[in-house]
């Protein structure tokens, strides 16, 4: 069982690095990239819009670093012992810091900038002084395959501790597909991000994910 984990890491960091790779070289990935955001803006009508952009709103980090820590905060006052609360700043200082970094390191436009596309699709810039360089990886995704499995996690141990019966399963699987899936399409489709941001966000969120299930954080 933990080696197929370490599997699933190594896949998920590999595909990471292949994409952020692969988008430094440019070629077919800035392709890819290009031809997927034209057809959003050609697909994209007011009501389809309006709705995504709701959607989208799952992927917020702020309300879901409150979320986490607030459920961090009581399940540690209930358990008696901070390691709940530890285990959601190891969360964090596994997303935010990184995910910062990398961001300002590869300097990569939106779509949605009034410079030309072929000049924002480029990962490591260069961009004009004061342009958004923050696209890459969408924080967004990872937010929702780290934040929401984290809450999950959070979220049956205080069922537990409470006397109750764990979630669903089917519920559990709904909450760790459903956003990650939701966001990066939202992400793409209102052009907030090029379709190999929400990608190499979903790689990144999972490769964390993966880490985080080896904390025995209730041990």
């Amino acid at each position: 069982m933990g080696r197929q984990r370490w599997w699933a890491e190594a896949v998920s960091l590999g595909a990471f690095v292949a994409l952020t790779a692969g988008l430094a070289v440019g070629g077919p990935l800035w392709s890819l990239d290009l031809t997927v955001d034209r057809w959003a803006r050609e697909h994209r009508p007011p009501v389809a819009e309006a709705v995504a952009a709701v959607l989208n709103r799952l992927g917020q980090g702020g309300p879901l670093l409150v979320l986490v820590l607030a459920g961090g905060v009581w399940l540690a006052w209930r358990l008696r012992t901070p390691r709940p609360l530890g285990y959601v700043l190891v969360a964090v200082l596994l997303v935010v810091p990184p995910v910062l970094a990398v961001k300002a390191l590869t300097a990569r436009g939106a779509p949605s900038s009034r410079l030309p596309p072929e000049q924002t699709v480029r990962l490591l810039g260069p961009l004009p002084p004061g342009e958004y360089a923050a696209g890459y990886p969408s924080g967004h995704v990872v937010n929702t395959v780290v934040w929401y499995g984290v809450l999950l996690l959070l979220v049956t141990a205080l069922l537990r501790a409470y006397g109750r019966g764990d979630p669903p399963v089917a519920l559990s699987r709904v909450v760790r597909i459903g956003p990650p899936v939701i966001v990066l399409a939202t992400s793409t489709y209102l052009s907030y991000h090029w379709f190999t941001d929400g990608l190499a966000g979903l790689a990144y969120g999972v490769f964390v994910d993966q880490l985080l299930r080896r904390v025995r954080w209730l041990a």
